[in-house]
């Protein structure tokens, strides 16, 4: 099948396909030619990941070998930020990295004032000065959890959401991670390792299966994802979502993000500036 690309019925915003990718791209400024520049990025997105897939399965370590891509090596930059945050591959940033990618040759052909892609969720941001972006976060039963606001001296570049309602399989429990950062590929990863910190081990009510019996091909392998997760008690939630914080935090006070949200089952717990998301029914921390 080849990409396609269409204007949505709004006119303000297009949409290009390719195999599992889907985005949604708006721009404000030099439109037209930034939704052409989009588009002749993307036409080769999914060939150049195909040719390097195997590899990026695998998992990441400190003297891993950059990929040849371009969009494989945004992935190999974003994966190597987080090495040491426990099991790893370049595909935890594949989504993210495909939004920078095509985000970048927008503001590379267009004059944009603002600008993203929205890859499934996960969004790469341009904003120039005095822009602005804001968007509610939604949990997986359209309930609305909170509101992402963000100026353009945020510094924020990238969106991104991971859990175990999410497109991808998770290691834990979480119902959904959002995470503010530099690019989507960082934000990405993140999300993704922090989601998978939010987590009770041996705990009766968690379902877990291996990967590979779920998707049969995912990176992940034989290691136990989460396929269900029953009532959990106040002391539970609190200690699942402590956890993932912790991670979160060490990640904020490094600076490979700005912000976090956690979301489990009806209790949240957020780290970083709350001038970037304003949280409801949230219980916020430092």
């Amino acid at each position: 099948m080849n990409p396609t690309a269409a204007i949505l019925p709004c006119g303000t915003r297009l949409h290009l396909q390719h195999g599992p990718i889907d985005l949604i791209i708006s721009a404000d400024g030099q439109r037209e030619r930034a939704f052409e520049a989009a588009n002749a990025r993307f036409r080769t997105v999914l060939t150049e990941l195909v040719a390097e897939l195997d590899a990026l399965k695998q998992p990441i370590t400190p003297t891993a070998e950059c990929p040849n891509g371009a969009v494989a090596q945004r992935m190999h930059a974003a994966a190597m930020t987080y090495v040491g945050y426990g099991f790893l591959t370049r595909m935890a940033a594949v989504a993210g990295s495909v939004a920078d990618t095509v985000l970048n040759a927008m503001t590379d052909g267009a004059d944009v004032r603002r600008a993203y892609v929205n890859n499934g969720g996960d969004i790469a941001l341009h904003l120039q000065e005095g822009e602005s972006y804001s968007s509610a976060m939604v949990g997986y039963d359209g309930r609305e959890l909170g509101q992402i606001i963000i100026q353009s001296g945020y510094n924020v570049g990238g969106i991104a959401t991971s859990g175990r309602h999410g497109r991808s399989l998770s290691c834990g429990i979480a119902d959904s991670v959002t995470v503010l950062s530099s690019c989507a590929a960082k934000a990405d990863v993140a999300a993704t390792l922090i989601a998978n910190a939010v987590d009770l081990a041996s705990h009766s009510a968690i379902t877990r299966r291996p990967a590979n019996e779920v998707v049969d091909d995912s990176d992940l392998g034989k290691r136990p994802v989460v396929v269900g997760c029953g009532p959990l008690t106040q002391p539970d939630r609190n200690t699942a979502l402590r956890a993932g914080h912790d991670c979160a935090l060490t990640m904020v006070k490094l600076n490979t993000i700005h912000a976090a949200a956690l979301f489990l089952q009806n209790d949240a717990l957020a780290t970083g500036s709350n001038m970037l998301i304003s949280y409801s029914r949230t219980k916020e921390h430092a």
